[in-house]
């Protein structure tokens, strides 16, 4: 296994020691590697965070298209999720919650719940209530 050094930024966005101690066994160092794990996953951090563009990640993290596929491979094999429900259930924990949540909220505003629905409302555009659902 390749000793790939980290070098770190001086981003909001990147992961203190101990975050990335938590999540670092999700993404092993391959044979190939020639980018630190830690590096990607802080330039995909800072990607999210910003909602900048791929082209446009700062220089001091590994090439885009490198984060890139990174972030697209860590998607399609699950990783990313798997990252993500285990920051959730470590979170609820650290709150004094259960690992799972016990019920979940559906907005009601959403969910049809009649086939009325379709025929009564207020026409958004008018502000008016249209009873034959023809505008």
């Amino acid at each position: 296994m390749k000793n790939i050094e980290y070098t770190p930024t001086n981003y909001p966005s990147d992961l203190t020691d101990a975050q990335w101690e938590k999540i670092k066994e999700f993404f092993p160092v391959g044979n190939k590697a020639s980018v630190h794990r830690r590096s990607l996953v802080e330039a995909v951090l800072y990607l999210v965070k910003t909602g900048c563009q791929w082209r446009l990640i700062p220089h001091d993290y590994p090439a885009w298209s490198t984060v890139k596929s990174f972030y697209y491979r860590a998607v399609a094999s699950g990783k990313w999720e798997k990252v993500m429900q285990y920051l959730v259930k470590e979170t609820r924990v650290a709150a004094g919650r259960s690992e799972e949540p016990s019920y979940a909220l559906i907005d009601s505003q959403s969910v049809k719940t009649t086939c009325d629905a379709d025929n009564r409302g207020y026409d958004g555009g008018k502000k008016q209530k249209d009873a034959s659902g023809i505008s």
